[in-house]
């Protein structure tokens, strides 16, 4: 079975199913010359990148004895080391806040952000072996008030949030922690459930509103998978340059891409919230629900 070459750099990369940022990420790192390993739950959505040449791995993130039993067989693979580990793999949530099933939201937050902690604990050894670099998913969205999307932007938060701490953690080491900030990007996403509502649902009235959301991250200047692959790789193989200069000429801390990613950016960074709140809410058109919940009260005084 193949094994990187002398001097190689490897490249782990989590939920990698066809149509996916984690497959289109794969496709591009083999083509930059790197060993690649996609990982996934299921063998079978493998074959398709296990026949172009990679090294695939089973991987339920959610599932410590499958990370540990990965880790074993990703050290064996690339004597002891791995120079990039992506951890892509990710769970949707849309619903209402009002709506929300704190189990469905936990297993969420499992995907999200508890899988992310322990493949970065699991995975460190082999990095600090390699001075490698973690790539952790964040989005847009962790910033912005994304209409139905509360438990999933929590998630990001979370992982944006937990990331800067390990990368001023993990730095004595030499290794690096990059965040992508993820914005609209074709993908399989829209696929995946919690996209409905409950019938005593606050929305069912404008329920309109939520269908149009259910696919609004397919729908509002997306980005296709491969293009937005493309850049972060670009990014992620920059050499590190001092602080200052990093965005500019090096591999950057924060990775803004995506359809809107750059426009949020810009809101968030030199507007403030107060800015990015006020946009948002014509782009979610809830002053609908709003109009027919002042005229219900309109009419209760008049009854």
């Amino acid at each position: 079975m193949a094994h990187p070459a002398p001097g190689q750099k490897t490249v782990l990369v989590t939920g990698c199913t066809p149509g996916g940022i984690g497959y289109a990420l794969c496709i591009e790192y083999q083509k930059r010359g790197l060993f690649v390993i996609p990982t996934a739950r299921k063998p079978d959505v493998l074959h398709d990148l296990a026949a172009k040449g990679m090294r695939t791995v089973v991987l339920d993130v959610t599932k410590a004895d499958s990370i540990a039993a990965a880790h074993k067989e990703v050290a064996a693979i690339t004597g002891g080391k791995l120079d990039i580990l992506v951890n892509n793999a990710g769970r949707t949530h849309t619903h209402p806040a009002t709506d929300l099933d704190l189990d469905d939201v936990r297993m969420t937050f499992e995907t999200n952000v508890f899988s992310v902690m322990a493949m970065c604990k699991a995975f460190a050894d082999l990095l600090i072996a390699s001075k490698g670099l973690i790539i952790n998913t964040s989005s847009v969205s962790s910033v912005a008030p994304y209409c139905f999307g509360a438990a999933y932007t929590a998630t990001k938060a979370a992982v944006a949030a937990y990331s800067r701490v390990l990368r001023i953690e993990m730095r004595p080491f030499g290794v690096r922690v990059m965040v992508t900030m993820t914005g609209t990007v074709i993908s399989n996403n829209a696929t995946h459930n919690n996209r409905y509502l409950p019938p005593d649902s606050l929305y069912q009235r404008v329920k309109d509103l939520f269908e149009f959301r259910v696919t609004f991250s397919q729908t509002q200047a997306s980005m296709p998978a491969e293009d937005y692959a493309r850049q972060l790789v670009t990014k992620s193989l920059k050499p590190e340059v001092n602080l200052f200069w990093r965005n500019w000429f090096g591999r950057p801390d924060w990775f803004w891409y995506g359809g809107m990613a750059k426009l949020l950016w810009f809101g968030h960074s030199f507007l403030g919230e107060a800015y990015v709140d006020w946009a948002s809410w014509p782009t979610f058109r809830l002053a609908k629900l709003q109009r027919m919940v002042e005229e219900d009260d309109k009419q209760k005084k008049l009854a």
